[in-house]
């Protein structure tokens, strides 16, 4: 497994974007992470506000979603 495999299902190659949201939401540090679909039901909330969630920070600014 690969750093930018999901660490749920194994899905690989994660977009930039679903990595930052992973960064943003459980540690700027952590080093392992969840495909939207697994990070949804990780944080028990749907795909639509993850992705609601990735616009709002790129509209803040949030240099993570650079």
């Amino acid at each position: 497994m690969k750093n930018n495999d999901c660490i749920g299902c194994g899905k690989d190659l994660l977009e930039k974007d679903t990595i930052a949201l992973n960064r943003k939401l459980l540690g700027r540090n952590i080093d392992k992470f969840y495909c939207l679909e697994c990070l949804a039901n990780y944080l028990e909330v749907t795909i639509d506000e993850l992705n609601e969630k990735i616009e709002e920070f790129k509209e803040q600014g949030c240099t993570l979603f650079v």
